[in-house]
């Protein structure tokens, strides 16, 4: 799993998939820990800061869609394989704050003709669910 997570197109600031816990052909889950350090922190929002749905979504896509597509591609993604974002379907339902550990879960909804659909869902150290949706991408 250290080889899906090193192959991410990412780095840090902009990696947010600390582990994998679990993956297989149709689903995977994984960890990231929001650190308060964070740039964006410091404006969203004044006194009180939470983290911006856009980034909950990026890391569900990181996770959820772009590490499961990693482990479908198998070596063919180290041949130069793009994965990008083409459509999201996310309904947030609580706040994540800084420092807070989430658990990102998907379930392949399917995978042909190079775009990979997913349900996802995370959730909070308490088990409860902070969004939820579909997201899918392309893979050239």
């Amino acid at each position: 799993m250290q080889k899906i997570i090193a192959g991410l197109p990412y780095t840090k600031p902009f990696l947010f998939v600390d582990s994998l816990l679990f993956i297989d052909e149709n689903r995977v889950v994984g960890t990231y820990r929001y650190d308060e350090n964070l740039d964006f922190y410091q404006g969203h929002f004044k006194d009180r800061p939470v983290t911006p749905g856009v980034i909950l979504t990026e890391t569900m896509a990181q996770i959820g869609l772009v590490c499961l597509g990693i482990f479908l591609l198998n070596d063919k993604f180290n041949e130069g394989i793009l994965i990008a974002l083409t459509s999201s379907e996310i309904n947030f339902l609580k706040p994540v704050f800084p420092n807070e550990k989430v658990t990102v879960y998907s379930e392949k909804v399917y995978f042909r003709f190079g775009k990979l659909k997913c349900k996802v869902w995370m959730e909070n150290e308490k088990k409860e669910v902070v969004c939820k949706g579909f997201l899918a991408g392309m893979m050239k």
